[in-house]
């Protein structure tokens, strides 16, 4: 599947400076992209999420590619913020499907691991091994969204 190149919204470093995020969007498929790099702690995690979120009354998208193929670090003492603060913001802003691309660190995957099973239940969220076929899949899952009857 052919994607148009995306509009790259922001960069983010970390506190030495370092590559932290970058923020792509797809405004035909209203899907957000951030990839993720460097060893991330849960304190970055919030951070590089918290400046994401400045685009959620300013996009429209309902589909997130998070991809943590990039970095190594355990985040997991972010888990909680991210189900009690940003899940209920993301749900409320129309986010209905995530795909995720796994770190090969074995501490940043467990976290991925927890993170997954605890947003499973409030949306559609798979992990995938390249870009291609998670892009695919966002792009399938709005197309469902789409089709669906209220």
């Amino acid at each position: 599947m052919h994607f148009p190149a995306p509009t790259q919204l922001l960069s983010l470093t970390d506190g030495h400076g370092a590559p932290l995020a970058e923020y792509f969007y797809y405004p035909e498929n209203e899907l957000l992209y951030v990839r993720w790099h460097g060893q991330l702690t849960g304190a970055e995690l919030i951070r590089g999420v918290q400046q994401g979120a400045q685009w959620r009354d300013q996009l429209r998208y309902s589909l997130i590619l998070n991809d943590k193929s990039d970095t190594g670090g355990d985040w997991s003492d972010a888990l909680p913020w991210l189900l009690y603060e940003w899940l209920p913001q993301a749900l409320s802003a129309g986010v209905r499907a995530m795909a995720y691309l796994f770190s090969p660190d074995r501490e940043n995957q467990f976290a991925s691991h927890e993170f997954i099973a605890a947003l499973k239940p409030h949306l559609a969220i798979e992990q995938f091994d390249d870009l291609e076929t998670a892009m695919t899949w966002l792009v399938e899952q709005r197309a469902g969204q789409l089709t669906r009857p209220d």
